[in-house]
């Protein structure tokens, strides 16, 4: 199962939210949550609450729905930061021009998952076997013995 939380239009550039998303992707969502507390970037603040409420989507969902959810089994699954609309805005310039800057905004969007046991994802797909990955061409080739290489004779 996978809880998802997002955040539109974020005074932010992508670039810059794609800084603290890379830290947290992977983690246990405890460690995630200390990493974001102590990271000293703008962003953190906000990248921390949306984190929050994918967690009390999951909350939710256990709680409310009752779909089985140990909440200290979740991880961060994915974290992404994309482009949004640009403002374009214009700055005075020397001699009565203008320049033109962009303003960037971006949508940040987390995807948290629960493990296994193992530290595997719950998530499997149904009726897919398990196929042996050597190919039989292969174990062909490393039945065969070696042959040897004729040595070169030198010439004087």
């Amino acid at each position: 199962m996978e809880f998802r939380a997002q955040a539109r239009f974020m005074r932010v550039s992508p670039q810059k939210a794609r800084l603290v998303l890379d830290l947290i992707k992977g983690q246990r969502v405890e460690n995630a949550r200390n990493t974001l507390l102590f990271t000293k970037k703008r962003v953190a603040a906000t990248v921390g609450k949306l984190l929050q409420s994918a967690i009390d989507n999951a909350n939710f969902h256990s709680t409310e729905k009752n779909v089985d959810v140990d909440l200290d089994n979740l991880y961060v699954k994915n974290a992404i930061a994309n482009d949004g609309p640009r403002m374009k805005r214009i700055r005075p310039a020397p001699m009565g021009r203008a320049y033109r800057y962009v303003r960037r905004i971006s949508h940040i969007e987390i995807v948290l998952a629960e493990r296994g046991k193992n530290n595997a994802s719950v998530a499997t797909v149904v009726g897919e076997e398990e196929t042996p990955k050597t190919p039989v061409k292969a174990k062909a080739r490393a039945a065969k013995p070696a042959a040897k290489k004729a040595t070169a004779k030198k010439k004087k």
